[in-house]
């Protein structure tokens, strides 16, 4: 079993992923932008959050050129796992692979603290037993903003594809509990395959008790478990 984990110039949570994947026993490999060659070893690649580029331009889009994540729709084709977390997400949204765009939060201010997401209905194995589960999670982001056109949204839900909402700690979901203006609440979907899942929340920064949470730890152990 080889999980890949991106770094990209301005990433700063890769080492944060290896920690999570490490206490499961599995010890991923830094993936860089040109290691294409090494893509084709690999049974699952979570790419990283942080700010790929410096985020210029807008954030994930210079990401979405480089040689390795060109190579990525063809990875995905091939039935392989990726998780895409935080500019993660907004790189798969970037390269198509994903629908819809991430843009700048409808405060206009850098969010970070903890939040409520709703786990829904899901065709990914990656949020296996974990419908209509309430977890508590940390975001951390200036375009964690979700949009998509009326069609998009629509496809999205008939699909099962819309994977996490933004909710309060008794799964209700509302404008109030949205820290972004994502639409619906969006906080993370997945292909219709289901084997890549986008997620604006950050599972490896719930993935210990002393960090306040585990909920996280279940993308990571289904992800694990299937591979095995």
């Amino acid at each position: 079993m080889k999980i890949g984990v991106t770094k990209f110039p301005g990433t700063n949570n890769e080492q944060d992923v290896l920690r999570a994947l490490s206490s499961f026993g599995i010890e991923g490999v830094l993936i860089y932008e040109k290691d294409t060659d090494k893509l084709k070893d690999l049974n699952a690649l979570i790419i990283a959050g942080g700010f790929s580029f410096g985020d210029y331009l807008r954030p994930g889009i210079i990401a979405a050129k480089t040689a390795i994540m060109q190579e990525l729709p063809k990875f995905v084709e091939q039935g392989n796992f990726v998780i895409g977390i935080c500019n993660g997400f907004q790189i798969l949204c970037e390269t198509g692979i994903l629908p819809g765009v991430l843009t700048t939060n409808r405060s206009t201010k850098f969010v970070s603290r903890w939040v409520y997401v709703k786990i829904n209905k899901s065709n990914s194995v990656l949020l296996r037993n974990s419908e209509n589960k309430i977890w508590r999670i940390p975001i951390a982001h200036f375009d964690g903003n979700y949009y998509a056109t009326n069609e998009q949204i629509a496809e999205l839900k008939k699909k099962n594809q819309i994977a996490l909402q933004y909710s309060d700690e008794e799964g209700v979901i509302s404008e109030n509990s949205n820290p972004n203006g994502s639409m619906d609440n969006i906080a993370g979907i997945t292909n219709k395959e289901g084997n890549v899942l986008g997620l604006m929340p950050h599972p490896e920064r719930a993935s210990f008790s002393y960090l306040g949470s585990e909920d996280g730890r279940t993308i990571f152990q289904n992800l694990i478990e299937e591979l095995k």
